[in-house]
């Protein structure tokens, strides 16, 4: 089955989906797009042989994925920090309601203003962080030149990671759903301890 699935992930479709999905879950954290940039890398290691070591076609498919991915996780970045950078007073109401949004904002606030963003990297492998940090960073005005660089580290580490999981579980497991579930198992383990190392980073 994922033979099949491998020959249609060739096609130019399969990155317009995974770049929509990636795009738009920054507003909808609840959208797969993890899920589905792992079976899309499945699919493609199964549809050009390198489950079982023919790697001659894979590269160009691999290094597409990663870079719809990545490049959709930036946009959706962009427009999140820009919409919360003009969402005013409303906005500033809504985070100053919410303890965990106040946290991430001045967590974030001190990591940027010291010429640091590891947050902005460990916010992207957990769930809703990178809606989190997008919405913070432009809320509180952080200028761009701090913010987006590690936008653009976070979406290439976490479209990589997410790619080279369905890649590499389908040649090492075979191009079976059981190497998805187990890619899929890495995913979120990912983002539980990303979700931890949040929680406890010092405010300072």
């Amino acid at each position: 089955m994922f033979e099949s699935l491998g020959a249609l992930a060739a096609g130019p479709w399969i990155y317009a989906a995974v770049a929509v999905s990636v795009l738009l879950d920054v507003f909808v954290p609840v959208l797969p797009s993890g899920v589905l940039v792992i079976t899309a890398a499945t699919a493609a290691a199964a549809g050009s042989g390198a489950a079982d070591g023919r790697v001659a076609h894979s590269v160009p498919d691999v290094l597409a994925l990663i870079l719809s991915a990545a490049t959709a996780s930036v946009l959706g970045d962009l427009v999140a920090y820009r919409l919360a950078w003009r969402g005013g007073a409303r906005l500033d109401r809504a985070i100053a309601r919410s303890r965990r949004l106040t946290s991430a904002q001045e967590r974030l606030g001190d990591a940027l203003a010291q010429g640091g963003g590891a947050l902005v990297v460990v916010a992207r492998f957990a769930p809703a962080g990178r809606s989190v940090v997008s919405f913070c960073a432009g809320a509180a005005h952080r200028r761009a030149r701090d913010f987006v660089p590690w936008s653009a580290l976070a979406g290439l580490s976490w479209a990589a990671y997410s790619v080279a999981l369905g890649y590499y579980g389908a040649r090492w497991l075979g191009a079976t759903w059981i190497a998805t579930a187990v890619s899929l198992v890495a995913l979120f383990g990912a983002g539980a301890v990303a979700g931890y190392l949040m929680r406890r980073r010092p405010a300072s």
